[in-house]
């Protein structure tokens, strides 16, 4: 069997010892989130929120807990497709993936990183939107591999799918914040304060036009970055590939 061109890979023990750390910071978040769940006070107005005993309200933590939980859920996902569908995800795609999921969860929310410093929401939304866009290249290369019924793509196709790719999953991410944000009274959209404050008209909307208008820039600029190395040489496209793990057993 022909031989893929070498492409840049983290060693499987470092990607190991990196799901294992955010592991551990994921369960350590939700212990001590959910015991934070039970005793802090339902809004700004109670007492021990005013006496400063608490630095958030219930809604708050229980944003925290849902998000570490769900960040458990999701970091196994490389591994799920690798299982199930005997794809392995490029290496580098893995790490950025991980980091990510620590940055926006651990950092963001249980940290507040979010509130703390005004521009983390923005840069992960552009860190995210360029990982996606990377992502829609390598799976142009999956659907498209078929021996029976050949079709040749132009980088400039590959990069416009990987473009908006990126940014329809930015839509749906919005989808998924407004959506619990009114179930749970949760504020993923950042349309109130850190205390409670509602935000009106144009300050209530500018969290999520600006995430969209961030996923659209970084889309953008991974899909010209990428539009010209693929122009450059065809034989880059390896470095986008999923690999089969069956590949490895033949």
């Amino acid at each position: 069997m022909k031989k893929d061109k070498k492409k840049f890979e983290f060693s499987e023990r470092f990607v190991k010892i990196l799901t294992i750390a955010l592991f551990i910071s994921f369960l350590f978040s939700i212990v001590s989130i959910g015991y934070l769940i039970i005793i802090s006070p339902e809004s700004v107005d109670d007492p021990a929120y005013v006496s400063g005993k608490f630095m958030h309200v219930k809604s708050d933590y229980t944003l925290m807990f849902a998000q570490s939980l769900l960040g458990i859920v999701v970091m196994f996902l490389p591994s799920f497709f690798r299982d199930k569908f005997k794809l392995e995800v490029p290496t580098y795609l893995v790490v950025m993936y991980l980091i990510f999921l620590y940055c926006a969860i651990t950092l963001g929310e249980v940290r507040s990183f979010y509130y703390r410093f005004a521009n983390w929401d923005t840069v992960l939304h552009c860190m995210s939107a360029g990982m996606l866009g990377l992502l829609g290249i390598s799976l142009v290369f999956l659907l498209n591999n078929n021996e029976h019924v050949p079709i040749q793509l132009s980088p400039a196709f590959i990069c416009l799918f990987a473009f908006t790719f990126a940014v329809t999953i930015g839509v749906f991410w919005e989808f998924y914040e407004y959506t619990f944000d009114g179930l749970w009274g949760l504020n993923m959209q950042k349309f109130m304060t850190e205390d409670g404050v509602q935000l009106v008209g144009r300050a209530a909307l500018s969290d999520t036009m600006e995430d969209l208008m961030v996923d659209a820039f970084g889309a953008g600029i991974v899909s010209i970055i990428n539009y010209i190395v693929l122009k450059m040489d065809k034989k880059n496209i390896y470095h986008f590939k999923f690999r089969h793990t069956d590949d490895d057993e033949g």
